[in-house]
């Protein structure tokens, strides 16, 4: 229910009355919506929802990390279990904030933490598009944000992604000069590919004045990206986002953040309701303080990634060379058919872009489910 106060703010935005009561379900809805999260997503895209899959399937569809948490992770839920009666019985959120500030080189308020950073990405873009503030992407991108946005009524602008797979940021800011909030997912998801540092930098001092840059970094610890920490610490116009569910293998506890200035991080409060349960908070904060893991998991993703890529070109079967843990596998025919061909054979890959409609997305998964999504891809493409 928004108070007199909020409505006369999103009426000042140029929201419509008809448009509050969808700003309205969003703020009670929330993960219940359908564009919410790349797992409702990704499940919606087979509509198994709640449903298994068979046995033996192999799932490389969702971007997950089939590694799962680390053991130290799986020893913080186990002791923080049994205090499950309590919302932060030790101060587990605080030591979160203080884990990631001291990692990111942070002060703690610039740090709040949210259940992945789904959440976070939906209350920015509710904070910072409207009506008359549109949202700017690349295409194809992590289309969630922007789902958001055309379902509260702003408008989104879609730009093609360069030929080297990098957001073309100086067409990203030509797009619209009312923008509100320009979107980079670095890496880029679905097309794993970097955007630089230079061109990111470039981005905030061109952009529109009171528009944000919105960064997610979900997958960058798979790639030698440069991080954007730095930038919040710098007070820039920006919105950082991180999440525990991939590189870390948490998706199933759910554990991520929002870095940005108070004030940024302030406008995003009013947004949902909730809070980050203990056992994703201890089990974020006892990866955290495992410094070799990103290190480790970061070399095994990529091993497995190189060796597919090297099958592929081996086969003649082109893709997107990936930095990440998924890649985009051309089929020259409609992607979907690709998709429902493999279920066929028991391998789950993932879903389809508008704007690459014979392109697939495959998530990187262990070794031995790649050699079996080798098998099935030769029989489904011959």
């Amino acid at each position: 229910m928004l108070s007199k106060q909020d409505t006369r703010n999103f009426l000042e935005r140029g929201f419509t009355r008809r448009q509050l009561g969808r700003v309205a379900s969003i703020l009670t809805a929330g993960a219940a919506l359908p564009f919410y999260n790349e797992g409702a997503m990704a499940q919606e895209s087979f509509s198994i929802r709640g449903r298994p899959l068979p046995p033996g399937a192999v799932r490389i569809s969702s971007n997950e990390n089939p590694l799962g948490p680390c053991p130290e992770a799986l020893q913080a839920i186990y002791n923080v279990a049994k205090f499950g009666g309590r919302y932060s019985p030790h101060g587990e959120q605080g030591e979160f904030i203080n884990a990631v500030a001291e990692t990111e080189g942070l002060k703690p308020e610039y740090v709040y933490p949210y259940a992945g950073s789904s959440d976070p990405l939906h209350r920015t873009v509710c904070a910072f598009v409207a009506p008359t503030k549109s949202m700017v992407m690349g295409d194809p991108g992590y289309e969630s944000g922007a789902r958001t946005a055309e379902f509260i009524g702003a408008k989104v602008h879609r730009v093609p992604l360069r030929k080297d797979y990098s957001h073309d940021v100086r067409a990203m800011v030509k797009a619209d000069p009312n923008a509100g909030l320009f979107y980079i997912c670095n890496p880029n998801n679905p097309s794993g590919t970097v955007t630089s540092r230079d061109d990111i930098e470039w981005l905030l001092s061109n952009k529109p004045k009171g528009s944000i840059l919105l960064l997610d970094e979900a997958y960058i610890h798979f790639s030698m990206a440069t991080l954007g920490s730095d930038l919040v610490a710098k007070d820039k116009d920006v919105v950082i986002l991180r999440t525990f569910s991939k590189a870390y293998g948490m998706a199933g506890i759910r554990a991520g953040m929002a870095m940005a200035r108070p004030d940024l991080l302030e406008k995003l409060r009013p947004y949902g309701t909730g809070m980050l349960p203990i056992t994703g908070l201890a089990a974020a904060t006892a990866s955290l303080k495992v410094k070799t893991l990103i290190a480790e998991r970061r070399k095994i993703n990529a091993d497995v990634r190189e060796d597919v890529f090297n099958w592929l070109e081996q086969k003649k079967f082109t893709h997107v060379p990936s930095v990440s843990n998924k890649f985009m596998l051309e089929t020259h025919k409609p992607g979907m058919a690709t998709v429902e061909a493999m279920r066929k054979e028991n391998v789950y890959i993932g879903r389809v872009w508008p704007a690459w409609p014979t392109h697939v997305r495959v998530t990187i998964g262990t070794q031995e489910e790649m050699n079996k999504f080798k098998t099935a891809l030769l029989k489904v493409m011959a």
